[in-house]
């Protein structure tokens, strides 16, 4: 399979995801426009200013809204989540902390090396890696995930590398673990921090030889996989402390992809609410939905510890117990004690 890599590859892409976008009823669909923008030099901004005109024009066709100006979303760095990855938790922002991860990230797009994503819980971890993923040169392979802290060490060797039938008791077939079955394409290693010793160092080798060898094996097999890892820890004090490996440390963080806190994003509380208000409205669609300024108010004065997942089910509670016009007295009342003074 050929991999995309010029101007009119990543243009045919952006015209493929927007038309999707507008299919399935987002009215934004930046996020394709964000990335790409600051990666394209003014020949790729022309292209992508036409290749989405023609996918607004396509939508139209088909029956859905057009792009409302897509010549203005070329020009943004707000970005919202389209295609496969619209879901609970939006890539949505336009502070200047938000803008820098964007132009962050159109530049690891055309990569294919190593990326370590950094950043609290709740901040968008995963919706970054899969969107390198599938706005980069490895879109059409597999993009695989797993959370190293969700799973035993025994588990998670199996469910990386595979087993083969017979390796321990409960393997009566073989399996072809993560790193086999996205072969060419990208595997989300999520609390990479949390990942014991023992499997630092059988990460370290199949990164370092491209090899993976099953539970049970004799044979290595070559695998061509992108890595991107995440966490919420601190992993250079981790190496100090001889709890994370550094030569793996050095191997993750070829680029890194550090993500803002919610608190440090000056305006997108008042971005993501409205996001997630037009969610629920879609959701329930026979209620009509508001949020008044006093609630916006306590929102934003929120530091919001968990952030964006956090103010996510905060608001998802609110518009369930409200009567459609959700109140500051209507917030949990951590929320409310915070905007008052």
């Amino acid at each position: 399979m050929s991999e995309p890599s010029s101007h009119d590859d990543l243009c045919a892409r952006a015209s493929e995801l927007l038309l999707e976008a507008s299919r399935r009823g987002h009215a934004a669909v930046e996020v394709v426009l964000a990335a790409l923008h600051a990666q394209l030099a003014q020949r790729g901004e022309a292209a992508l200013w036409a290749s989405a005109a023609r996918a607004s024009a396509a939508a139209s066709q088909a029956g859905s809204a057009p792009l409302a100006d897509t010549k203005a979303a070329v020009k943004t760095r707000v970005a919202t989540p389209v295609g496969e990855f619209a879901g609970a938790y939006g890539i949505l922002g336009g502070s200047p902390a938000m803008k820098k991860a964007f132009d962050l990230l159109a530049k690891i797009l055309p990569t294919q090396l190593p990326v370590l994503v950094l950043g609290e819980s709740g901040t968008g971890k995963e919706l970054f890696a899969k969107a390198l993923h599938f706005l980069g040169p490895r879109a059409k392979a597999p993009f695989l995930s797993e959370n190293c802290a969700a799973i035993p060490e025994n588990l998670l060797e199996s469910e990386l590398f595979g087993h083969v039938k017979g390796a321990f008791t409960g393997a009566v077939k073989d399996r072809p673990g993560h790193f086999r079955s996205a072969d060419r394409g990208t595997l989300f290693l999520d609390e990479i921090g949390d990942m014991p010793l023992g499997m630092q160092t059988k990460l370290l080798r199949v990164l370092q030889e491209g090899e993976v060898r099953p539970v049970g094996g004799t044979r290595d097999t070559k695998v061509d996989v992108r890595v991107i890892a995440a966490t919420h820890r601190d992993l250079k004090r981790m190496v100090a402390e001889g709890r994370f490996r550094e030569d793996l440390w050095f191997r993750l963080n070829v680029l890194s992809l550090p993500l803002p806190p919610l608190r440090d994003r000056a305006g997108d509380v008042r971005l993501l609410a409205d996001y997630f208000l037009r969610l629920a409205q879609r959701d329930a669609p026979q209620r009509e939905l508001a949020l008044e300024e006093s609630a916006l108010a306590a929102l934003e004065a929120f530091a919001w510890p968990g952030n964006v997942r956090q103010l996510e089910n905060e608001l998802r509670r609110a518009f369930a117990l409200s009567d459609g016009i959700v109140r500051r007295a209507d917030l949990s009342p951590e929320v409310q004690r915070a905007s008052v003074g």
